[in-house]
């Protein structure tokens, strides 16, 4: 059996149990071992082995029973050791009870016979207090203040509680009869609160926080205590402005001070109130009026900046104080405080502000002007020139005698930055120095200002004297330079609109004055569309007539009727390469003066004016067979320049142009058949027969029949 329980060693595994039982067993290993394998050894062997598993199992199994047995044996024993020991448990919480119930009574006893002491001591004290202080008073009505407690200075603090006391009981007597002993009493008071402020000072001096607090204490219930208060203030600002910066150095003393008074005052938060307003009405307005005063009459922008300065680090510096203890409404004690300071300048600052803008933003045009050696010429108004306006953009013509600006536009970004970055720093003061209820209306008022300077004062008058400038359509070799007027005032006008979204809009976004500020700024953009239209559609015109004047110059009649038919060498005509050429540099300066779908829309009108310059001009000749050939082959061209467009429509209508022009050159027995094709068969019957007229054969070989 030792056997088999080493077989049951842990871990234990059923297949290696059996193969090391056969392993052991002599002929029963898997080569035999040193004997051949014998099977019923094997089997011989484990039935044995069975029979030993099944005796062990049978010993195992009365062992459990056994320790079963004494298991519940023992659970009866415990369970009846717990219930003594409940019982026990019982019996000594009642006693417990008992004695919490004894000594309830005994405290009760106990409480009403220090009620009694305290009923017969309270008394008892009272009248040795009177006593002492009766003695106290007997000395002051002898005149000598023999008592050690008023000649000892170590005893200044009993002293001062007597003499508090004495004090407060002198006040009470009728002065007629007790009138020497009151002065006398009221003579020492001072002296000993003299002291006692003398002796606060010396500790703050000296930095001992105990002897202040001490000294505080007792100063508490004198008059005066506020005076204490007022050393110590005074005593925390010497020496504490040493930096160039008195915000910053203002911000440490605080900071530092604060950590003090609650150590050394038993109200921190008055104290500390007492110490901010004295900083605010004495160091900090003081500074402000010396850094405004110097300015306000001789340097308004600089006045501006300083007050904006000077605003911001003073509700900066406020903002850092909320942090303190200064009571339940810090918030408006500070706010009062600043207003206090900066009321005086406040209330005139938008007027100084427009008018500061008012001046700069007219030194600033005038400069540009001086520098341009330009004079600003008067631009009408009232009935006569919307009169003038009327007629203009009904003729097309200008009125009056068109100038010469040599191409210059009239129009600067430089000019244009400085005017918003002077209205940027208006709104940002605005903003800061406004009373909140004032604030969209002060906005307002400087955003008029900006449309009046920017918008009038420099666009408007750009565009007005660009059109003025523009020159008749039957001008020779007219500068166009409109469009770079266009494409600038494009460009500022997105300046402009970024200012009004990022500065003005928060400024208004949720008062009436919205509505005021984007029916101005509707107003002002549809003023300046009607001008920018009027001055693209004569600039166009004049493109149309410097076309013509091309067309005319360099086309000749004989260009489409040639003397030698049969010795044509050229592809297309001298004047369509020049009209050509002129229309893609037109194209190219229309791209890139213009964005958006303007381009598209301005070109398509070009387009459409460029085909119909084209369509007259072509019927204006009559054509011979190869001459017939030279037109498709400048259609063919005119068409590549349309092209440049990228305008489906304009490329639609040269394409119908040039199937119009093969009617000069069919044969007059296809006529029907050409008329009857996909881009030709929706127009007119007269436009293709004005065309077939066009051909020198038109009456020889009796083409009308042929067209009908």
């Amino acid at each position: 059996m030792a056997t088999t329980a080493q077989l049951f060693e842990e871990p234990f595994d059923a297949d290696e149990y059996i193969e090391r039982l056969a392993w052991r067993t002599p002929g029963g290993g898997s080569k035999g071992g040193a004997e051949a394998f014998d099977p019923k050894k094997l089997l011989e062997e484990f039935v044995n082995h069975i029979e030993e598993l099944k005796q062990l199992d049978e010993r195992i199994q009365r062992k459990v029973e056994k320790l079963e047995q004494q298991c519940h044996r023992e659970a009866k024993e415990f369970a009846h050791k717990v219930q003594d020991l409940q019982r026990s448990n019982q019996v000594a919480f009642q006693h417990f009870q008992e004695l919490d119930e004894h000594i309830s009574y005994v405290a009760t006893k106990v409480c009403h016979l220090g009620d009694q002491l305290e009923g017969v001591n309270t008394p008892r004290q009272r009248a040795v207090e009177a006593q002492r202080l009766m003695t106290y008073f007997n000395e002051f009505l002898d005149g000598e203040l023999r008592s050690d407690v008023f000649n000892n200075p170590d005893k200044i603090k009993e002293a001062a509680d007597i003499i508090q006391k004495l004090h407060l009981i002198a006040q009470e007597l009728p002065f007629d009869r007790f009138s020497d002993v009151k002065a006398k009493i009221a003579s020492k008071y001072h002296d000993l609160e003299r002291q006692l402020i003398q002796e606060f000072t010396a500790a703050q001096r000296r930095g001992e926080i105990g002897r202040m607090r001490e000294l505080a204490a007792v100063l508490l219930h004198f008059k005066g205590y506020a005076h204490c208060v007022d050393v110590y203030i005074k005593q925390c600002q010497e020496g504490a402005y040493m930096r160039n910066d008195v915000f910053e150095d203002i911000a440490i003393l605080c900071q530092r001070v604060n950590k003090q008074v609650g150590e050394v005052f038993c109200s921190p938060e008055t104290v500390m109130a007492k110490l901010i307003q004295s900083i605010f009405e004495n160091r900090i307005q003081a500074h402000v009026k010396e850094r405004l005063e110097e300015t306000r009459h001789s340097d308004v922008e600089q006045y501006l900046k300083n007050l904006y300065d000077l605003y911001s680090r003073t509700t900066a510096l406020a903002a850092k104080l909320t942090d303190f203890n200064l009571g339940s409404d810090k918030h408006t004690f500070l706010s009062k405080l600043i207003k206090n300071i900066f009321s005086c300048y406040l209330e005139s600052y938008i007027d100084m502000e427009r008018q500061y803008l008012q001046n700069r933003s007219g030194l600033i045009l005038q400069r540009y002007y001086d520098s341009k050696n330009h004079q600003k010429r008067p631009v009408g108004t009232g009935s006569m020139q919307e009169l003038k306006e009327r007629i203009r953009q009904r003729t097309n013509r200008p009125l009056g005698s068109s100038i010469d600006t040599h191409g210059e536009t009239f129009l600067s970004q430089e000019v244009v930055v400085n005017l918003l970055q002077e209205t940027r720093h208006a709104f940002e003061r605005c903003n800061k120095l406004s009373d909140p209820a004032d604030l969209p209306k002060n906005a307002f008022s400087i955003f008029l200002l900006l449309v009046e300077y920017l918008c009038v004062d420099h666009i408007d008058y750009a565009l007005e004297i660009g059109l003025s400038a523009i020159p008749s359509p039957d001008a020779k070799n007219a500068n166009l330079y409109f469009l770079d007027v266009v494409q600038q005032a494009n460009t500022i006008f997105h300046l402009f609109d970024k200012q009004f979204n990022d500065h003005l809009m928060p400024l208004i976004s949720s008062s009436p004055k919205l509505t005021e500020c984007l029916h101005k700024k509707k107003e002002v953009i549809e003023q300046m569309e009607v001008k920018l239209d009027t001055g693209i559609d004569r600039t166009l015109n004049c493109m149309i007539g410097q076309m013509k004047h091309i067309l005319v110059t360099e086309q000749k009649k004989t260009d489409f009727k040639p003397e030698d038919e049969n010795n044509v060498m050229i592809q297309y005509t001298t004047a369509c390469s020049k009209v050509c050429a002129y229309v893609s540099k037109q194209v190219e300066r229309v791209r890139r003066s213009m964005d958006g779908k303007n381009v598209d829309t301005v070109l398509t009108e070009l387009g459409v004016r460029f085909h119909r310059l084209i369509h007259e001009h072509l019927q204006q000749f009559s054509y011979s067979s190869m001459g017939g050939m030279l037109a498709i082959c400048d259609v063919a061209e005119y068409r590549r320049s349309a092209k440049d467009f990228r305008v489906p429509l304009v490329l639609q209508l040269f394409d119908t142009l040039h199937a119009l022009c093969n009617l000069l050159v069919v044969a007059p027995d296809n006529l029907k058949q050409v008329c009857s094709g996909e881009q030709l068969t929706n127009l007119d019957r007269n436009l293709l027969h004005a065309f077939v007229q066009l051909r020198v054969d038109y009456r020889s070989a009796r083409l009308g029949r042929h067209f009908s």
